[in-house]
Order: structure tokens, then sequence, then C-alpha cells
């Protein structure tokens, strides 16, 4: 039988070839116990190879058992090892562009080796899910003989560049980042600088600095094109920005070069990974991100190191090879331009135009956006949207950060047929870059780290606002909506209008899904602004609260007025109270419906848990020194907005202190509430036991509170005071994560001095 390593011996890069090659002697030697597993994870994770959870109940239907080994029906049991499972296979795609060819091949691949559904990320990527790492090799190999990779897709390294879709066609742009772009990811792509990162690394460039394409301030690296004059001639440059992040805590970018020419973009890149690689954290996974490293050293300084790395560094002829073919770089339609006439459509085709089509600055082309509810399309429709392509736009296909897809260089006389050939293969929904248009995370449908469902309560929320899409007034439908199962903000909730992030409460010893809500986020200026949460609701109740916000946006807004500047004129105090009748929970024999989460009939657990006899007393005291946690971080939000930054400095601090003390009656009531006993009596029986630390990161945020006891700000800042709010919030989560395990065992009577809970 003849392999696909033969079939495609030819087709092949011989580079990606060989580097197949390698990974698949590496499982080999995994597979008989002569690589360590830890070596193994780091490898397959470069290659773009995650596992992923089994307990979710879903999307099992396109599976087949040979590949997971379980008979149908059995997959909540999981897997005992990697080898055992599916996984998700994730596939680079640069600057989101793709030829119609590879398109074929993803459809084939989806349904060879996963569940048949394509997913498009929020950084322009592919992931099939599903994928028995058995099939890895092959699927690779298939896809490298159309030119994709996956290699560091995953993993410490530089993830895949993202870019706005709409470069080289905007209005706006100063000129077409892509080939700069493209230009990065080859470069950096196993660039020997840059394989001992600590942490992921992210770039992203943007054609302008007004709109929100490029993203820029959130991420590690990322690039805006300016032009200045010199000597009479126009000069082609980036500003440059480092060390911003979302995450748990996100940071904004810092402004590194306002002017960094074209030429020096790749050396001053591979400048930032040598120092990133040498001075970023490599132990503490949590504070190993270049941003952190920014943070510490300071944007000056950081600076320093950069332009001195500059200096030594070996010259590459790749650093400006590829300026030579930027005036030969053009992209080709497969039509003339044509204006479409001026008669008149039906109304789904005019509203269609409304949301998805976007006028090139080439006159009678359009770009028209296909949108994915949820980023995900079948093998079946990517085969008949490779052959539109093929038809109406050619090689100039792009997917997008918000899990959309993109033909550029359409005829504008094309759009009616266009939009009845869209509506056949079931992709012609409106609504792109609207708030129907949601960004959800994979969530608890394949994350292992997934609290809550934000695919699922993202399906509830389109299915809604889509039916009354018509309706809604424009200010409501230009609103950004977007969700993460948890607070690691995969699903962006830091920039959106309005963010939702997954986390879980207990109520009579039952588990309750919730979403905090997050506003104040702005996704224009390239993520110019983040959110803070405002309070948690149950999941349950999250599709009123969108639409209580959002009416009380409409009838109160001034004329023209931001969301971002309705949200500061009302207050968040103002609008916290608003939600407060959604925050409560009815008991389970009221409503069961409040304890199972959105797509998933069964009872709502992160966990196996189970309430401890002697916890009674211990629940209802720790959860009222929670919520007063909640509440200092609630104020501190205030004092933010108020740009008092040292109350909210002090009041964030007082919240994590409170939260603590929370769970330190759990062990001790008799205690001091003064702070240093209070964070003694934290970090022995809570930090140094290690009962704090879960699989969300508990270790990480119990830092938040040492550090800031530790060492208190010396002068204050909004940025300071911004990231310390949010550092305490997720403080707060992590001790309602901790209590519940608690509360999940009988407690033990304390040694030493004080009273015990189950004596009081």
């Amino acid at each position: 039988m003849t392999t696909w390593k033969e079939k495609l011996a030819d087709q092949m890069d011989q580079e990606l070839a060989r580097e197949i090659d390698v990974f698949e002697t590496q499982m080999e030697l995994r597979r008989q116990g002569k690589l360590e597993e830890k070596i193994f994870a780091e490898t397959r994770l470069r290659r773009g190879i995650y596992g992923q959870r089994y307990d979710n109940g879903q999307r099992h239907d396109g599976i087949r058992a040979r590949e997971l080994k379980y008979p149908s029906g059995e997959l909540t049991k999981g897997p005992e090892t990697f080898w055992d499972a599916a996984g998700m296979q994730r596939i680079k795609v640069p600057f989101g562009g793709l030829t119609t060819d590879q398109m074929d091949v993803l459809a084939d691949v989806s349904e060879e080796y996963a569940d048949t559904v394509l997913h498009v990320t929020t950084r322009q990527d592919f992931q099939l899910h599903f994928v028995h790492i058995e099939d890895t090799v092959p699927l690779m190999r298939r896809l490298a003989a159309v030119g994709i990779t996956t290699r560091e897709a995953c993993g410490n390294s530089v993830r895949n560049v993202t870019t706005c879709p709409l470069a080289g066609v905007c209005r706006d742009e100063a000129f077409d980042v892509t080939p700069y772009a493209k230009a990065c990811a080859r470069f950096l792509l196993g660039h020997p600088d840059v394989q001992d990162f600590g942490r992921k690394f992210k770039i992203a460039f943007s054609g302008c600095q007004q709109h929100a394409c490029g993203l820029v301030s959130m991420h590690d690296m990322g690039a805006i094109a300016v032009t200045r004059t010199e000597n009479g001639k126009p000069k082609r440059g980036f500003q440059l920005y480092v060390g911003g992040g979302l995450g748990a805590v996100p940071h904004p970018a810092k402004l590194f070069d306002p002017f960094l020419p074209e030429e020096e973009l790749l050396p001053t890149a591979q400048a930032i990974s040598r120092v990133f690689a040498r001075l970023g954290e490599k132990k503490a996974r949590s504070r190993a991100r270049i941003k952190f490293l920014v943070a510490k050293l300071g944007i000056d300084e950081f600076r320093r190191l950069v332009l001195e790395e500059r200096k030594i560094i070996p010259k590459d002829p790749r650093w400006t090879a590829f300026l030579l073919d930027l005036p030969n770089y053009q992209e080709k339609p497969v039509k003339a331009p044509t204006s479409l006439n001026g008669d008149s459509q039906a109304a789904d085709f005019e509203l269609w135009c409304q949301t998805n089509v976007y006028h090139q600055r080439q006159k009678d082309y359009v770009v028209v956006t296909i949108s994915l509810p949820l980023g995900d399309l079948s093998a079946w429709q990517m085969r008949e949207l490779a052959d539109l392509a093929r038809r109406f736009s050619g090689e100039n296909v792009r997917t997008t950060v918000e899990q959309n897809i993109v033909l550029r260089w359409v005829s504008e006389s094309d759009l009616p047929q266009l939009h009845q050939e869209l509506e056949r293969i079931g992709l012609s929904d409106p609504g792109a870059g609207s708030i129907v248009d949601i960004v959800a995370c994979p969530g608890t449908d394949t994350c292992k780290l997934g609290i809550a469902s934000s695919r699922g309560l993202a399906q509830e929320l389109r299915t809604r606002l889509a039916a009354k899409f018509m309706e809604l007034d424009q200010a409501v439908k230009d609103l950004r909506v977007k969700i993460s199962g948890c607070f690691n903000s995969c699903g962006q909730h830091h920039i959106a209008d309005i963010g939702f992030y997954g986390t879980s409460r207990t109520v009579a010893n039952h588990k309750v899904p919730h979403f905090q809500v997050v506003l104040g986020g702005k996704w224009r200026e390239n993520a110019g602004a983040y959110g803070l949460a405002i309070g948690s609701v149950p999941a349950r109740n999250v599709p009123a609260a969108l639409e209580m916000i959002t009416a009380r946006y409409l009838k109160e807004r001034g004329p023209g007025q931001s969301f971002q500047e309705f949200v500061r004129q009302v207050g968040k105090q103002e609008l916290r109270g608003m939600l407060e009748s959604l925050m409560k929970v009815p008991s389970h024999q009221q409503d069961s419906s409040y304890y199972t989460d959105w797509g998933d009939p069964r009872e709502f657990t992160i966990g196996d848990m189970s309430a401890g006899e002697c916890a009674g007393e211990v629940v209802s005291l720790s959860e009222f020194d929670l919520a007063a946690a909640e509440r200092l971080v609630f104020e501190a939000q205030l004092k933010l907005d108020d740009q008092e930054y040292s109350k909210a400095d002090q009041l964030g601090y007082q919240a994590m202190l409170q939260a603590a003390q929370a769970l330190i009656k759990t062990e001790f009531l008799d205690v001091s509430p003064d702070p240093d006993t209070l964070v003694s009596e934290f970090r022995k029986r809570f930090y140094d036991t290690k009962l704090f630390q879960d699989k969300y990161a508990g270790a990480k945020f119990a830092n938040y509170l040492l550090r800031r006891h530790e060492s208190p700000p010396a002068e204050h800042s909004r940025e300071f005071a911004h990231t310390l709010v949010e550092e305490a919030q997720l403080f707060i989560e992590a001790a309602h994560a901790c209590r519940e395990r608690l509360a999940a065992r009988p407690v033990p009577r304390p040694s030493g001095t004080g009273v015990s809970n189950s004596s009081a």
C-alpha cells in the first residue's frame, strides 16, 4: 500500500518534509518509551497538537471509534493516556491567506481525520478536533504538499502572525502590510533565536491606527504601517509596539519605536526575540510572557537592551531580500471590475450587502465576509466555498480574527449571484462585524481549562439576536460581544464592548455556571482599551443581562455617543445595580435549569466534587466574606474609573485580604485582621500546602496577593491600578474555587490556637 509520504514526496517542500519525518521518529521513540513525556509534550505542542477534554458530551457524532478506541457512549470516561485519545490539531495560516487548493485539502483532512468541522480561530488559524495522534503525521504531509505547516502553531514559540484581512484593499491604510507579515512569519518560523522562549509570542500587523483589524495593542509585538517624507520621497516604516497581551491580566503594548524603517523590521524582531529568550522568565510560566519582562525592565531599558542586541547580530540577507520583491507583489482578481446596477434586490440581499460587503479602494471591487457561526464550517461547505472562490475571487481568500472568512477582489456586479450561491451552501448569514457576530473560544466543548460553555452561550445569544436583527437599532448592531470559557481571554472578552468570561459558583452544594460581565473594553483603535468585570451573572441569565444593558444604552445614549462613553457616563456602579436582580440563583427545586450550562442538558460540574458533612457553616461564613471581597474589588474599579489610583490599589489589595480571610476562617476562626497576620496565615495554610492551587492556576493568583503585600507601589499610575484590580478579581475567583474544593470534604480541626469550625 502506497503511503502519503510516498505519494506526496515530489509535492512537499523538502524542509517541511524533513521536519515531519523528524516528528514521526520522535513519536516512535515516545511510543517505545525512549523519549521523556515532558520532552515529547513540548515537541507535539510545537507541531500544533493539543490534548482536549472528553467530559463535555458534545460533538461526538462524527468521530471514528478506531481513533478514539472507545465504544459509542463511553467518551465521558476520557482517555487513560494521550495515545488513547483524539486531540486538537492547530494549523498555521500566516496573515490568514489561503489558496483554493489549500481549502480543498483542509476540507479533505477534516473529513478523513477529524469530525468534519473546520474551526477558524481568533489568530486566523484553523483547528481540527478529535484528531488521533496516529493520524497527525499523514495529515501534516498532506498539508505540507499545499504549502501549509503546523510547526509552532502551539508551544513556547512564535505563534501565527496575524494581519488585517483588508490589507491591500483597505481605504484607510498607509500601505499594504501583507508582504511584511508574510516575510516576518517565514523569517521567524523555526529560527534558532526563537526556540528558547519561556512562553508563546504573538505578532500582529495593521495598516492603520484607527480601526481594529490588527489589534496591535494586545500583542507581544505589533506593527502599524506609517509613512513619512525623507529627502522629498515617501518612506515606509512601522510604529512598533511590544509587551501587550490579554490572558488573565491584560497589558497594553508599549511604543517601542514611532517609526521603524521597513528594512529594520526583521532584524529588530530578531533582536527582541533574543532579549526575550535570554531575560524572560522560564520557571514561573504565569509570568513568562514578554509583557512581564517589559513591565519589569520598563520600556526604556528594554529598548536599550534590544538596540544593543541589534548591533551584535550577524547580518542576514533575509532581512531585506523580500523588499526587492515588493514592486512585483500584487493580487490578481479573476474578473474585471464591474459596478452593480441600480436595480432593486430582495431585502435579504440588501441586508447582507449592508453588513457583509466592504467596498475596496479599488473601484468596483468588494470584499465579501462569510459569517461563520462560532467560527465553524463543514468540510462540504469548505469545498463549495473553494469552488466559489475560484469563480468570483481567485486565490484571494483570508481568514479573520473574528473567526470568519473573506473573499477579496469580488467584482461588485457578481454580488447577487455570489449571495445566491452562499445561500445554497448555508453561508449567507448577514451581520458580519455586528452584535450577532459573536466571538467565542472553545470553552468546555474541548478546552481542558474551560469552566463554562462559551460556545453554548454564544450560540444562544446569536440565535436570539438574529431573530430580531432587523429590528435592532444601528447603535446596538455595531456593538461587539466576545465570550471566554474562563478568565484567560482566549475569546478576547477584555476588548469587547460587552464581554463575558466563565466562572463557577456553588449554591446549596450544587454548582452553577456563571459568567462575569465585562464592560469598558474597546475593539477599535487596535484594541484601544481593556474592560473590567462588574459582576457575575448565572449563565441562564446572561441573555437577559445583555438585553438589559443594550436596552438601557439605546434609551439613554446621547447623539453619537459610543458605548464606552455611555458606560463612563452612567457609571459601572449603576450598571451593576441594574444587573443585581439577575445575579440571584433560585433553588435547585425551584428551577433546575440554572444548574445546567448552555448546550449541555447534564447537571453542571467542573470536576468530581461532593459536599462534606461539616461544610454547612463554613460555606455560609466564607460566602459572606467573599461577597464582601467582591464588593471591595468593585469599589476599586469605581475608584479606577474616577482616576483615584491610590484608592483603587488599596481597595483591590483589601479585597484580596478579605478573600484570603474567608479561606482562613474555614480552618481558623479567631484570626487577626492585621494584613501581616492574614498573609502569613494564608501563605502557611493555603499557599505552602498548595490548597489554593488547581488546574486553573491558583498558585499564580496567590502570588498576586503575596507580591502586592510584599511590594506595595512606590507611585500610583492607571496602568498599575488597572492591573491590580484585574489581579484582585482573579484572586477572588480562585478563592471561590478553593472554597468549593474545601466544602467538598470534611474540614479537619486545626492545630494550635483558635476555634475550629466543627466546634463553633
